[in-house]
């Protein structure tokens, strides 16, 4: 079984250059990159204009309201209807301004991660506009 071993044989095998290697490398981490990108700039973007929603429904609410101190007591059941919508509303938007708060700073934290995983990947602009990381 040895005799296998020790005999001569051509070998075809060839490993790909370091800079083919570092290539793929970069190109596997630009694509988790990107997605990351990605991902942030939607729940940024998805949190900029939930916000001006909720306030635009809160300054909604405190007008409906009314500022008299005892307006609850003289207000219309349809009134009161509303403002129990509008409140729903308004928790419902809060709560997912809260969960979108906690999610970016997870895409935050994985793109600091990324960036410190891989320490040859450096910041450069793409042609799209966007951020991308490339070898210097």
């Amino acid at each position: 079984m040895f005799r296998f071993f020790t005999r001569p044989r051509a070998i075809n095998f060839k490993a790909r250059s370091p800079e083919r290697d570092l290539e793929v490398d970069r190109l596997r981490a630009g694509a988790i990159f990107r997605a990351i990108e990605d991902a942030l700039q939607a729940a940024r973007a998805e949190h900029a204009g939930l916000t001006a929603r909720v306030d635009e429904v809160l300054a909604r609410a405190a007008i409906t309201l009314g500022n008299g101190t005892d307006e609850y007591l003289t207000r219309e059941a349809e009134d009161s209807r509303n403002q129990d919508t509008l409140g729903a509303e308004i928790a419902n938007g809060q709560r997912r301004l809260s969960e979108l708060t906690v999610s970016i700073g997870h895409y935050q934290f994985l793109r600091t991660a990324l960036l410190t995983r891989f320490p040859d990947f450096n910041l450069a602009k793409t042609s799209s506009g966007s951020t991308a990381r490339t070898t210097t």
